[in-house]
């Protein structure tokens, strides 16, 4: 397969189990001073994340152009290294908010039984 036929049928499977297909962000961001370029797929959902946005869909799905240059994400040491560090990407995603919400929020969301170890945001 190519990688625009695996592109494609990533989003066709997430679009046919309800998830709206969005675009890729730009790759230079330009209302979040907290970031120069997209470094990683959720960038462009971060204001609904943190809850300064509304949720225009409750499941998304995208290929997100990602460029890693600066900060926590400095793969740059890495690239040339190994097969799987690059400066620039995509990332495919899929997102369902309400799950994420809840779970930041602390609630159990509903289907959810047991958490085998905690996830720990913001470090790798």
């Amino acid at each position: 397969m190519t990688s625009k036929e695996i592109r494609e049928s990533f989003k066709v499977f997430f679009e046919n189990k309800g998830h709206k297909v969005v675009p890729s962000a730009p790759m230079v961001i330009k209302d979040d001073p907290t970031l120069m370029f997209t470094n990683a797929g959720m960038n462009q959902f971060k204001d609904i994340i943190l809850g300064h946005a509304e949720i225009k869909y409750p499941r998304v799905t995208d290929s997100q152009k990602c460029l890693r240059v600066s900060g926590k994400h400095n793969d740059l040491e890495e690239v040339g290294h190994d097969t799987y560090h690059h400066t620039m990407f995509e990332m495919l995603g899929n997102w369902s908010f309400a799950f994420m919400l809840r779970f930041l929020k602390g609630q159990k969301p509903k289907g959810l039984k047991e958490i085998r170890r905690p996830l720990i945001f913001g470090s790798r």
